[in-house]
């Protein structure tokens, strides 16, 4: 019987279900977020835990207002740092070079690389900001082969339209923490579906720009607009479709 108790205790201790603070998949509402302030920053959290691949998974939105207290230059020594500029322009400094950044754009910053944001304009800017630290050691060699950190300017992209609308491609490629990430933004024509419910191994964040969609999650449907994330575990079943007259925006970023 004690034979018996302690085997149920130790298979008990191996499901990953049992960790606290696992991410789920789901839609994180923009207008449910509890809004922080300090310093005369707003900052909005999003999501935070674990997931099957990342032992740390982190997601918040900051509002800073223009020529307001920069986000100082510093380094993350055991994660990835992926900034996303949402409305307003930032000056990005990463390493040496810098860059005034509007809407769209992106940063990537990996472990151990200088990088700072500042608001130069005279209006508020706001960012999202998402962190990842992989289960496996950060591999600093296939993150320099890939190219090392990097910036996206969004207005430097070319659009490729489709029959559903087009996209925009971001980057395709391994980092530090990942054998393999991908971005892009796609338009969506209204009243349109993405594509019928499918699965992958890679996780992904589908994160709303701009119009009104609906994403099916493992059956259930989960409305999204402006500002909306959409968290999608690996091999989750999964479609989005414009349910507004208008085109709609996203970011769609995988990675495993």
């Amino acid at each position: 019987m004690i034979n018996f108790i302690f085997l149920i205790l130790m298979l008990w201790g191996l499901q990953p279900d049992a960790q606290e603070g696992t991410v789920r998949s789901g839609v994180y509402s923009w207008g449910e977020l509890e809004v922080e302030e300090k310093d005369g920053r707003e900052r909005r959290q999003i999501l935070e835990g674990s997931t099957r691949d990342l032992e740390y998974f982190e997601a918040h939105a900051t509002t800073i207002p223009g020529g307001g207290i920069p986000h100082a230059g510093h380094t993350h020594d055991d994660m990835e740092e992926l900034v996303i500029i949402k409305e307003g322009s930032l000056k990005v400094t990463l390493g040496e070079e810098s860059k005034i950044l509007g809407p769209g754009s992106v940063i990537m910053a990996l472990p151990g690389d200088m990088h700072s944001i500042y608001n130069p304009d005279t209006i508020p800017a706001t960012y999202y900001i998402i962190r990842f630290k992989s289960r496996k050691p950060p591999d600093s060699m296939r993150g320099e082969t890939e190219g090392s950190s990097f910036m996206v300017d969004f207005t430097h992209l070319e659009f490729k339209p489709h029959d559903k609308g087009g996209l925009w491609n971001y980057y395709r490629r391994g980092t530090s923490m990942f054998e393999y990430a991908e971005m892009h933004v796609t338009k969506l024509n209204p009243e349109i579906k993405s594509h019928e419910p499918h699965t992958h191994g890679a996780a992904e964040i589908v994160l709303m720009i701009s119009g009104q969609a609906e994403m099916e999650i493992n059956n259930k449907v989960n409305s999204g607009t402006s500002g909306d994330l959409f968290y999608l575990e690996s091999e989750v079943p999964h479609a989005i479709r414009n349910t507004g007259d208008e085109p709609c925006m996203y970011f769609a970023f995988q990675w495993e």
